[in-house]
């Protein structure tokens, strides 16, 4: 029971942590759209720094909640949840990018 209690805690990090990637994706959309990447203002790189450093810091949160129920006894299952969390990650990056591009055009 312990366990599905620990796995549901980390279920709850990792969807915050996908909506903060989905966030960073939409927000990227226009300079990455425009051509201007590397030419972001300290506003800009704020409104992206923030997103991407806190889903960084709640994936890597939500990846040691799920260890706790699963890295020692079933590591099979914990590499293909983190591995499962990684795909997700970025096709929410991903969907925030194409949702962004979808609403300009």
């Amino acid at each position: 029971m312990e366990r599905w209690i620990t796995r549901g805690a980390a279920a709850l990090c990792a969807a915050g942590s996908l909506a903060l990637f989905w966030t960073f994706g939409m927000f990227v959309a226009v300079p990455w759209r425009e051509g201007r990447m590397l030419a972001l203002n300290s506003v800009e790189l704020q409104v992206l720094g923030i997103p991407l450093f806190g889903g960084l810091a709640v994936a890597w949160g939500a990846l040691h909640i799920l260890a706790m129920a699963d890295r020692a006894g079933r590591p099979r299952i914990y590499f293909s949840l983190a591995l499962a969390l990684l795909v997700a990650l970025l096709l929410a990056v991903a969907a925030g990018i194409s949702w962004t591009t979808a609403r300009i055009a």
